[in-house]
């Protein structure tokens, strides 16, 4: 299914900022190469990732679901450019090494913390305080991920929640259990007196979430 026209698609993209050299290589690697390239943020949603990251300018960024590391890239983008660091996890290390190898082409590579494992656990052990937090891994997880990660949030920051809208089947009234779990933790973050949230239409729905 694709989530918008592939004409309109083109259209935004060709008006928008272009894709880094690097950019251009993950995305054509991970459509070749890697299963699900869908999942992919790709052009538009990274230009989004990108100009987000830069009006924050954060000092601390966690990811969660590292994937090919092109949406990391992006969000590096917007990284202080003193002592300024980014975290990303992802559990699954088939393909690490070339994922490894997309990263020491970025001139900012010694601020990426790479880590491979459990994001609940590797989270529930880290020290840092957070500007801006990308969740996009399993989806199962997305109520536990932001509740560990909030306590870690600072007073002021972001986090950014992929895939909200599940192809537009959260609006099915008869939903199977995976867009159950999502429509949920849409609800809990929508009655969240703590945050400010707003959810944008692009692509497969993304979460702005500010911790007041």
């Amino acid at each position: 299914m694709d989530f918008i026209d592939k004409n309109l698609q083109s259209y935004v993209e060709s008006h928008s900022d272009s894709e880094t050299e690097l950019l251009e290589e993950i995305n054509r690697y991970t459509n070749l190469n890697v299963i699900n390239p869908r999942m992919l943020s790709g052009h538009l949603q990274g230009r989004i990732l990108s100009f987000i990251s830069r009006m924050i300018n954060p000092k601390t960024i966690l990811e969660i679901g590292t994937y090919t590391g092109y949406s990391a890239i992006c969000l590096l983008e917007g990284l202080k450019k003193k002592q300024g660091k980014i975290i990303t996890i992802d559990k699954n290390d088939e393909i690490s090494e070339k994922v490894k190898f997309f990263f020491k082409k970025s001139k900012s590579f010694h601020k990426i913390n790479y880590l491979i494992g459990d994001a609940v656990t590797i989270i529930s052990k880290l020290k840092e305080t957070f500007d801006l937090v990308f969740i996009d891994a399993d989806k199962e997880n997305y109520s536990k991920y932001f509740d560990l990660v909030f306590p870690k949030l600072s007073k002021g920051g972001f986090i950014i929640v992929d895939n909200v809208l599940w192809s537009g089947k959260i609006l099915n009234e008869k939903k199977d259990k995976l867009t159950k779990i999502i429509d949920n933790f849409n609800k809990k973050i929508s009655r969240d007196n703590r945050i400010r949230k707003v959810i944008l239409p692009v692509r497969d729905g993304i979460t702005l979430i500010q911790k007041k």
